[in-house]
């Protein structure tokens, strides 16, 4: 043996309850470790660069053979490498495809609502509302199936302004791609983001016949929810949206519905609002989405507010994490996802699907990254009818892909976050490549945080990855 190098980005150790656990960085798996392991990686992690004798003298008294099996396991996982340097993580991408299982129609660019924080820079009034034809959305089903003829199942998804003030055209959708898919030996499945304001019993029980995914976007109890979240005339949604969503909940049948909070400068009591929604209102389940970036700066939260956001959803881990040891799941989105992340040994290389498997079609055809763009002035990548602008793209995407230079390349949960939301990005940094480093210090501590009680959970409740964690895959579906 020559000298072994240690490489500290790809090593993480955490403690969960009294057990030493090493995160491996690159596969994002957890491993326990026993005395030994912990004091080969201790003593490697302080010199950082051993020679064979150095191994010999501090680990005299010790079996050989046994130390040698500790150290062949750690280069194994590349945690220290014989003086070579380390392997590419994962190698070289070129992007020449684009398989796409989901596209987004923005179908109406006109909202009833006029929510203070709403990102969308395309968002009108309902009078004014830009609706999408239904010659561009058939057209958008064209690409989806050009660009990934082979897959087995498709989302489409409906997205706004407020998505059901163009009811017709989502009606029609439905009606053109279930018989078409169906004639391919494919399935289609349909998610639609709502306010729920325009909701009634008959489109709600129509909704459930063709089994949409569908999430409600409600920011909590009265007070919380109405700060932000008024009508166009000003007054408070909370009383419609409530009843409405009491309605929904009562006779939808087919999947779960989820709720989606927006955590903005005065809206921050996560765990109270947790509560209001799925033990009041009755969602499956709660996701939490916290504004930073934005150019309403007004209704960011500041560092003061958004670490207060993120002991909050620790305290609601911590709740997550004793009710699971019992078997029972509490709908906390975020930390439902982390855990399936960590279960399937999730490692990214581009933080979602956006541009890959999935692009966002504007009401005129345009396509962007995502529908949260659609409006903006970020790139665009073509249309639905001269196709997806692939060296443009290709571009963009190996550009994030590429980490030299960037806090990522050595980060500890790189392969959770890679780099963050692009839109995020784009918002504060107006870069979409920028990794998002206004909060990777929240970030890490979170996902230390949520190791810990996958660690705990794994050991001592598995069966509560395979009632709750993969059940939740096949009801996405």
């Amino acid at each position: 043996m020559g000298y072994l190098h240690f490489q500290p980005q790809n090593a993480h150790r955490v403690r969960v309850e009294e057990r030493d656990m090493l995160f491996h960085v690159p596969t994002t798996s957890l491993f326990e470790l026993d005395a030994l392991d912990g004091e080969v990686l201790g003593f490697l992690a302080e010199k950082g660069q051993v020679a064979e004798a150095d191994v010999r003298d501090r680990f005299a008294g010790r079996d050989p053979a046994d130390v040698a099996e500790k150290l062949r396991g750690l280069l194994d996982l590349e945690i220290v490498t014989d003086g070579g340097p380390p392997k590419a993580e994962r190698p070289a991408i070129r992007i020449e495809n684009f398989p796409l299982s989901t596209i987004v129609l923005n179908v109406n660019t006109g909202c009833n609502l006029a929510c203070s924080y709403c990102y969308k820079e395309d968002l009108d009034t309902p009078s004014k509302g830009r609706k999408m034809a239904f010659d561009t959305a058939v057209k958008s089903i064209d690409l989806l199936l050009k660009e990934s003829p082979d897959r087995d199942s498709y989302n489409i998804v409906f997205f706004g302004g407020e998505p059901l003030s163009n009811l017709p055209l989502i009606k029609d959708v439905v009606a053109h791609a279930e018989p078409r898919f169906a004639a391919l030996g494919k399935e289609v499945s349909f998610t639609l983001t709502t306010n729920a304001t325009l909701l009634n019993e008959g489109l709600v029980d129509w909704l459930d016949a063709h089994r949409f995914g569908l999430t409600v976007s409600m920011d909590g109890p009265k007070a919380l929810h109405d700060l932000n979240r008024k009508t166009v005339g000003g007054k408070g949604s909370y009383d419609a949206v409530a009843a409405k969503a009491r309605m929904l909940l009562a006779r939808y049948r087919s999947r779960p519905v989820g709720a989606r909070v927006t955590l903005t400068a005065g809206v921050t009591a996560v765990e109270e609002i947790w509560d209001h929604l799925k033990n009041d209102i009755g969602f499956a389940e709660v996701g939490f989405s916290p504004v930073t970036s934005g150019d309403m700066t007004a209704f960011n939260l500041d560092g003061t507010e958004l670490l207060e956001v993120f002991e909050g959803m620790k305290s609601l881990g911590r709740r997550y994490h004793r009710e699971a040891l019992e078997g029972r799941n509490i709908g906390f989105s975020n930390m439902h996802q982390l855990m399936q992340d960590l279960w399937e040994g999730r490692s990214k290389a581009l933080p979602c699907g956006a541009g890959v498997g999935m692009l966002a079609v504007d009401h005129e055809g345009t396509l962007n990254l995502c529908h949260r763009f659609t409006g903006s002035e970020m790139e665009t990548y073509g249309t639905v009818d001269s196709g997806v602008k692939r060296k443009e793209l290709s571009s963009f995407l190996e550009s994030r892909l590429d980490r030299t230079d960037k806090g990522c390349a050595t980060c500890r949960i790189r392969n959770l976050c890679a780099g963050g939301c692009y839109h995020e990005s784009y918002a504060h940094f107006s870069d979409p490549l920028m990794p998002a480093y206004h909060y990777c210090d929240l970030m890490r501590d979170w996902v230390d945080f949520g190791i810990g009680v996958y660690g705990d959970l794994i050991a001592t409740n598995p069966s509560y990855f395979h009632d709750h964690i993969a059940p939740r895959r096949a009801n996405n579906k």
